[in-house]
């Protein structure tokens, strides 16, 4: 089968998540990269354009010339992957949706609610494929949490507990010239928030992901901990679910021992889960008054899609495979809509998280800052408003 062509913005030297969208793109063979803008600096974008074997003549300047020439291109690409710092995010999907290229995007998909809502609209005017790079929500064990909950496995759910540490930002490291701290807590690149930008949006999503349940409220409080930094280095919320449902969310990259700690744990009326991301291989199921159960990715208690699987039981598997399940699934979808399918029919078929998960996500960040401004008051996601 002919591979799906990738474009790719940003991702060049000395760029980090560009390599993991990359590496994850080929672990099934789905895509081949052909094209990219992946620098601002032009000799940087070169360099990089050789170094991953691209051809000079589809080695771009500027994205807004990419778009064009390769939508002219009767070999143009299929997708394009958005691999920049957050404030990139909307003009380049812009500039491609408009292009008639279909669109995946590392989160948050924008950094204010209204170019989110506006490119929600982009995509449901142009009619193109937007997938956002949320890469726990396509883990296996995580999967097979979503359908045990919509199973009733749980019961009614009661309280759902979520959070996302990490400690690399403890110092004032972008100070010392480490180019992922600078724009991570740079407002004009990251956006209004830091920590709630970068790693609590991932904590917010995958609890509701799993769950399947609206954030309705929250009351929040955001601290920046360094002295000197411009945004939050820690979040803490109490949230409100829909039907009645209760939780708290702690996400923190200032504290010392945590590498990248997102853990969920949800709890209803009959029994409970708990899963670890640094053990992304094992899912704890306790039923109520009975022991608890070790759930293993492949192991004799996974009930969950086996293609999302690539190793035998007891080989890790975890963040890139994860990465390459949104890749993989991107590329069924394509080619679905390749054969003429609408995109809402091949959507349908696959779990991705997409333009309205961006969209809930800036409505998110919003809410959490609003009420944090208030003191921690309560606030409601459906009446915040744009920044």
């Amino acid at each position: 089968m002919e591979k799906l062509k990738l474009g790719m913005v940003g991702g060049g030297i000395g760029a980090f998540i560009g390599g993991v969208h990359r590496i994850a793109s080929r672990i099934d063979d789905e895509f081949s990269l052909v094209a990219g803008a992946l620098s601002a600096d032009p000799e940087k974008a070169a360099q990089s354009a050789q170094a991953l074997g691209i051809e000079a003549e589809r080695s771009y300047s500027d994205y807004r010339l990419m778009a064009q020439a390769e939508a002219e291109r009767p070999d143009g690409i299929d997708v394009v992957a958005i691999v920049t710092p957050n404030h990139m995010h909307f003009p380049i999907a812009k500039a491609f949706l408009e292009a008639g290229i279909h669109v995946i995007c590392d989160k948050p998909m924008t950094t204010t609610l209204q170019e989110a809502e506006q490119l929600q609209a982009l995509v449901e005017q142009h009619d193109k494929l937007f997938v956002l790079t949320h890469n726990y929500t396509a883990y296996p064990l995580i999967r097979q949490a979503r359908e045990m909950i919509a199973n009733g496995d749980l019961g009614p759910l009661r309280v759902i507990q979520v959070e996302y540490v990490q400690d690399w930002l403890s110092q004032r490291t972008e100070s010392t010239g480490n180019k992922q701290a600078e724009w991570r807590t740079d407002p004009k690149r990251s956006g209004p928030a830091g920590c709630l930008g970068d790693i609590a949006t991932h904590a917010y999503n995958l609890a509701s992901f799993v769950s399947d349940l609206q954030l309705e409220s929250v009351a929040s409080e955001l601290s920046t901990f360094v002295p000197g930094r411009s945004l939050d280095d820690n979040v803490h919320a109490m949230l409100r679910f829909e039907q009645g449902v209760r939780g708290m969310l702690w996400s923190s990259q200032v504290a010392p021992g945590n590498e990248n700690g997102l853990r969920l744990r949800i709890y209803g009326e009959k029994a409970g889960l708990s899963w670890s991301q640094e053990q992304p291989n094992t899912l704890e199921y306790s039923p109520f008054g009975q022991p608890v159960q070790l759930l293993t990715r492949a192991g004799n208690g996974y009930q969950g899609d086996a293609s999302l699987v690539r190793t035998p039981a007891g080989h890790p598997e975890g963040y890139l495979e994860g990465f390459a399940n949104i890749y993989r699934e991107t590329a069924q979808c394509l080619r679905a809509i390749a054969d003429g399918e609408s995109v809402q029919a091949a959507l349908a078929a696959y779990p991705l998280p997409g333009v309205s998960d961006g969209v809930d996500g800036l409505r998110f960040i919003n809410a959490m800052i609003q009420s944090s401004q208030a003191d921690g008051s309560w606030t409601a996601l459906s009446e915040v408003g744009n920044d």
